[in-house]
């Protein structure tokens, strides 16, 4: 097995030959597991109870995830994947600020119960950088979505992906901070911010 180094992140590559079917099924129960203990502790989840959650070993998790930062990266692929399938479904529509709001309402809600995605979109920008494949995928799909919307003269002519970026950080931290009982709304904060992207 090849390992590349990316950030703080030391990940492996994919194997020269595919896993075993059990070799499978136990990532796979890996990820579940970690996915659901990260939701409920954020990033202070323990590769323990991780373990525990899959039933296998703790040697078994590192076997497929050397380190919890890789673990973390492989949940946030996904995660980045999900939300590009998202939007990438929203650019058939005609109406493509309406297409572009309720792509990102709905990202918004997939990722609100999450209190590790949260986290990492909010404050963990090595996570999201290691999600390559994903990230490259959900901006590509931004981009038509704003692209169309500006040539229909329904979002402001300034408006880019890194806009949408810097709103969906500031929306993890908001959420994040909702989510720990504080007095934010990130309902009422993603409202505002994309009526600031309406053209006017």
């Amino acid at each position: 097995m090849r390992e590349r180094t990316e950030g703080p992140f030391r990940l492996s590559t994919i194997v020269s030959k595919p896993l075993r079917a059990d070799a499978r099924r136990n990532r796979e129960k890996v990820l579940a597991a970690a996915a659901a203990a990260f939701a409920e502790a954020g990033l202070d989840a323990q590769i323990e109870d991780i373990a525990r959650r899959a039933s296998v070993g703790v040697g078994t998790v590192y076997r497929h995830f050397p380190t919890k930062e890789a673990l973390v990266a492989a949940l946030a692929e996904a995660h980045f994947e999900q939300l590009a399938d998202i939007v990438e479904a929203a650019t058939h529509e005609d109406d493509h600020w309406q297409a572009f709001s309720r792509a990102l309402w709905r990202c918004a809600e997939t990722t609100a119960g999450d209190v590790a995605l949260c986290e990492i979109i909010g404050g963990h920008p090595s996570a999201v950088q290691a999600a390559a494949t994903g990230q490259q995928r959900l901006q590509a799909a931004v981009a038509t979505l704003i692209d169309g919307a500006r040539a229909q003269g329904t979002m402001r002519e300034d408006a880019g992906v890194r806009d949408v970026q810097t709103i969906m950080c500031g929306f993890g931290h908001v959420a994040g901070a909702q989510r720990a009982g504080g007095p934010q709304d990130w309902r009422r904060y993603l409202t505002i911010a994309l009526d600031g992207l309406r053209a006017r």
